[in-house]
């Protein structure tokens, strides 16, 4: 089975490809020119164990949103095209995941009906030359994009480092149990297809 996909979009704010294997090794190539982002998309790959390449020329002159946004929607794209007709995974993941003080929580099913919850709250606007708030617009883009109900959440935490890192890392162990490949090779579902 090949689990593999490549896409490119190029709009008027940004340019962007992401390569993707949802079997691989965590081999990474990220660069997004927001270096933050950057660690995200890092640990998303590394913990996930997934080979990841993204390349984003986007309108930084502006704000990371475009950048940020535009990404979630092409590696979105990228995770559906991947999964196919998502036959024999196993659709559910979750996780805990405590990063020093604070403590993440996902749970999403790979169900074709896309919706998002998300709720953390950030103390500072900015984490280095990333907005706090363009996780939740990330994480958005991606899930309606991939065909994903994800819920987000942070326990608890003070540090918004932390707190992102928590829950970018909750999805990329999520992900990895629920693109797992099941033991029957059929969809996961009692309608027989997702």
């Amino acid at each position: 089975m090949n689990r593999t996909a490549k896409i490119t979009r190029k709009t008027k704010e940004t340019d962007i490809t992401v390569v993707l294997n949802l079997d691989g090794s965590g081999i990474y190539n990220i660069d997004t020119g927001i270096g933050f982002f950057d660690h995200m998309l890092t640990a998303l790959c590394v913990h996930g164990g997934f080979d990841l390449s993204v390349s984003c020329k986007g309108d930084l002159n502006v704000d990371g949103h475009h950048s940020v946004e535009d990404t979630g929607i092409v590696l979105g794209q990228a995770f559906a095209q991947a999964l196919g007709d998502k036959a024999g995974i196993m659709r559910y993941g979750s996780a805990f995941i405590p990063m020093d003080e604070a403590l993440g929580f996902c749970a999403l099913d790979i169900s074709a009906r896309p919706f998002l919850v998300f709720n953390a709250e950030f103390t500072n606007e900015r984490i280095g030359d990333y907005d706090a708030c363009l996780t939740e617009e990330f994480m958005r883009a991606f899930a309606f994009n991939a065909g994903i109900t994800l819920h987000l959440r942070s326990e608890y935490g003070k540090n918004d480092h932390h707190i992102t890192e928590a829950l970018f890392k909750a999805l990329a162990h999520a992900l990895k149990d629920a693109v797992a490949v099941n033991k029957s090779g059929t969809p996961l579902s009692t309608k027989g297809k997702l």
